[in-house]
């Protein structure tokens, strides 16, 4: 009883207040939009301020052609971070996706390297994150594995297959037409890199929060029991964020192929600390329920910022680990205390 009043009471205020609200709606819409992104506007003001104190080393931070070279430097790492989010966020970890990047790379690489087009090739590469993560779903989910041994296993027989393919030698991409897919305007005046970052951020935050599969991927993560007792597909939620990370992951090779025109068996190697991190800077938890498509787009664009500005101010580049490790558990030790606070 006492339970129903506590749920009614909130309600009849709220119908009692109706057209105070109704008065103000765009304000009341402001603030329930800074309210609910409030750590990522904090995050956007950290990346300003970090860029803003490089720039008393090298003032051309703020210049367009840095500005331009970080947004594409971070495009793949801001693709793949998406996937990882998902997967973050039903309790899980995708250690594969460092090697699903190189692999399909590498397939991508062999395809046109024997005479397809480049969207055949992509289609080939893409197909090798699919696969990637429907294994590393199905393990999960129908043997009941750690996700953390699984997806171990897969980065290491994926790291492996990256260089038994070629025996370990880079693959050159001659198609004068590649860079279409990272460099081209299918809208005009947005370049396609910044044009799928966008995308991809905006698709999969509306579908964590607008869609009812997506509240369903908060759902699992926060308690996978009860959402089997409410009728929840945990396992069909679980492996479904497997796929799709694998195939970002996928999608991201590509994108950062298009660029450098050339496929290496080491390229993803360093990429998905990088991807967990940017999750965890974003807000993400790792023991799940929590994060958010815009926080992680923002994490990848910090560390990539971190990086320039090492590079920019002259740091031994040896040291970017050292700072972004840093910048994580600065993140880490926010997000702990404003939830002791909470």
């Amino acid at each position: 009883m006492m339970e129903a009043l506590t749920v009614r009471g909130p309600e009849k205020n709220m119908a009692a207040s109706e057209e105070t609200s109704a008065a103000i709606p765009r304000s009341g819409s402001a603030s329930r939009l800074l309210a609910t992104y409030r750590s990522e506007i904090a995050l956007a003001v950290a990346i300003l301020l970090i860029m803003g104190v490089v720039s008393f080393w090298s003032p051309q931070v703020f210049s367009y052609g840095n500005i331009a070279n970080v947004a594409q430097s971070a495009a793949p790492l801001v693709i793949m971070a998406l996937g990882v989010l998902l997967v973050i966020i039903t309790s899980g970890i995708d250690l594969s996706v460092g090697s699903t990047f190189s692999l399909s790379g590498m397939v991508a690489g062999l395809a046109m390297s024997a005479g397809a087009a480049w969207p055949l090739a992509c289609v080939a590469g893409l197909a090798v994150g699919i696969a990637v993560g429907a294994i590393n779903g199905l393990l999960v989910t129908l043997l009941g594995l750690a996700p953390f041994v699984v997806t171990l296993i897969t980065y290491a027989v994926g790291a492996s297959l990256a260089f038994v393919i070629t025996d370990g030698h880079s693959i050159a991409l001659l198609d004068p037409t590649f860079y279409l897919l990272n460099g081209g305007q299918l809208i005009p005046g947005v370049t396609n890199y910044v044009m799928f970052c966008l995308l991809g951020t905006i698709a999969i935050e509306l579908g964590l929060r607008k869609l009812v599969m997506g509240r369903w991927v908060y759902a699992v993560g926060s308690n996978d029991k009860a959402s089997r007792l409410l009728g929840i597909p945990v396992n069909g939620i679980r492996a479904g964020v497997y796929v799709i990370a694998g195939l970002l992951a996928a999608f991201s090779s590509m994108l950062s192929l298009s660029y450098i025109s050339n496929s290496e068996a080491t390229s993803g190697a360093n990429m998905m600390l990088q991807a967990i991190a940017a999750c965890v800077i974003g807000g993400a938890s790792l023991f799940g329920g929590t994060g958010s498509a815009v926080g992680a787009a923002l994490g990848a664009i910090m560390i990539t910022v971190i990086q320039n500005g090492v590079n920019l101010i002259g740091i031994n580049s040896f040291w970017q680990g050292s700072v972004t490790g840093l910048v994580i558990l600065v993140a880490v030790l926010i997000d702990r205390l404003a939830k002791v606070r909470a």
